[in-house]
């Protein structure tokens, strides 16, 4: 196997499982095992519990500038393993060897802008009308965070929280996917290597049902912070429901993308195909319900299913290759299923809709691309998370704004028009937490947060930060 045997971090210290239990990782590019790690239970979960809670009493007390001396000593550390970093994402989700690069930058850029913002701030000061008292608004670190992490974006998703929490004072229990826990356990490894705090972050992989649940239940954690499903969300939720906790949850979602016909066609095209088929539509902000006015509708889906066909299919660090595989067998299961649904209930197939015939090994699936379409389908109503573009027609603003809004969950959305009433008109009315108008862009000084089904608190931006702090009034006589 490539990587070898990974152990648990817990403590400061690199470790096996209590009960010596290991898991293999799968390459979805191969379908060939790349690594084995330890696998945890209940107990290690305990242990890491423990460790933080130890850990928070001095973590906290620290200095930001302390703090920023140790999270610039990991950062510069993960740097100098920059290759064999984008490699681990790369066999553990099936990314390029170009595309796993966002991972990396992300936890770079999460361990240098936190602490910077952390500085910046400054405490609040109230005014007294009466004048006989002083009044002092400070933030603290809220405690110990338990962290799971969604297998998408392994390396992202883990920069997202290590970045706020540590900068916080807050120390951190992270539960990387089973399915790519690679990358988060090399990441272990670097703070290992450099002697990292003990406590402060530790990094375990394990079940649901033994790892999760003593995590979630446990009275020590004042934070529970995710990247998953609506339904995860809610379990971890009740769970939790133990002891009073704070929650940021980033959770699902089923973006609508709206293009009018005033529209730059080649723009729209160009971009939805892009935040589609990235990451082989594997992506929470995905596009999944693409409405098109009436007027253009036909131009647009000749352009798309274009693309679409067009795209390269394969695994590796080839810089030809647009798209990799879905990350295992029963996820590229559930994306042919919806195929077979959304053509049983009518639609019309316009290009895709099978395994590559020259991929028969790994988890490919080709660009899919569907029109013929209602909101009363099944693909309308579920969250993708496949290489399957949905494209439905519309004549009106109302028409389209009701069938937007048509939705549990209200995560990100994209909007092409070059009438300003109109974007002032949708920016304020559609029901999601992000509205991007003639374009798109993610960045880790950009809040990231959905409303409805998609969660709480937010991911990215300094709003990140007060998820993980706690506001205390101080006020004296004067």
């Amino acid at each position: 196997m490539k990587f070898g045997y990974k152990k648990l971090y817990i403590n400061g210290q690199l470790v096996d499982a209590t009960e010596k239990t290991k898991s293999k990782v799968i390459c979805p590019g191969t379908e060939e095992a790349v690594a084995e790690i330890a696998w945890a239970g209940k107990k290690d979960a305990e242990l890491a519990l423990d460790a933080a809670q130890q850990a928070f009493k001095k973590w906290s007390k620290m200095s930001v500038n302390t703090r920023k001396m140790w999270m610039d000593k990991l950062r510069n550390a993960v740097i100098e393993k920059q290759h064999e970093i984008r490699e681990s994402v790369m066999y553990e989700m099936g990314k390029t060897y170009n595309q796993a690069v966002e991972d990396y930058e992300t936890v770079i850029n999460a361990l240098e802008w936190y602490p910077q913002e952390m500085l910046h701030r400054r405490d609040e000061i109230l005014p007294d009308p009466d004048g006989s008292h002083s009044h002092q608004i400070i933030k603290q670190a809220a405690g110990v965070a338990v962290g799971y992490l969604a297998w998408n974006f392994p390396l992202l998703n883990l920069g997202f929280k290590i970045g706020p929490a540590l900068a916080a004072g807050c120390t951190l229990i992270l539960k990387p996917s089973a399915n790519a826990p690679l990358s988060a356990y090399l990441i272990g490894e670097i703070m290992e290597s450099i002697n990292f705090p003990k406590g402060v972050v530790n990094i375990l992989a394990g079940s649901n049902e033994e790892v999760a649940l003593t995590l979630s239940s446990s009275k020590i954690p004042r934070i529970i912070t995710m990247i998953g499903s609506s339904t995860s969300g809610r379990m971890a939720m009740q769970q939790a429901a133990t002891s009073i906790k704070h929650f940021s949850m980033e959770l699902g979602g089923n973006a609508p993308a709206i293009v009018f016909d005033d529209a730059n066609i080649s723009q729209a095209v160009n971009d939805l195909s892009a935040l589609k088929f990235g990451n082989c539509g594997q992506v929470c902000v995905s596009p999944n319900r693409i409405f098109v006015h009436e007027k253009i509708y036909k131009e647009f889906v000749d352009r798309f299913v274009k693309k679409a066909k067009n795209l390269q299919l394969g695994f590796g660090k080839d810089s030809k290759i647009d798209m990799g595989p879905i990350v295992d067998a029963r996820s590229r299961d559930r994306v042919i299923k919806l195929v077979e649904t959304t053509i049983s209930e009518g639609a019309k197939l316009e290009c895709g809709g099978k395994i590559p015939d020259d991929k028969k090994k790994g988890f490919f699936y080709e660009p899919t691309v569907f029109t013929g379409l209602n909101r009363n389908m099944t693909i309308f109503k579920e969250e993708i998370f496949g290489p399957i573009a949905a494209i439905y027609p519309f004549k009106t603003e109302e028409e389209v704004l009701d069938m937007a809004n048509d939705c549990e969950v209200g995560l990100s959305s994209y909007l092409y028009t070059n009438d300003i009433k109109r974007v002032q008109k949708f920016s304020n009315e559609l029901e999601v937490g992000e509205v991007h108008v003639n374009g798109f862009k993610y960045a880790i000084y950009l809040p990231h947060g959905g409303v409805k089904e998609s969660g709480l608190g937010h991911d990215c931006s300094y709003l990140a930060l007060d998820d993980y702090l706690e506001r205390k009034r101080i006020t004296v006589r004067i």
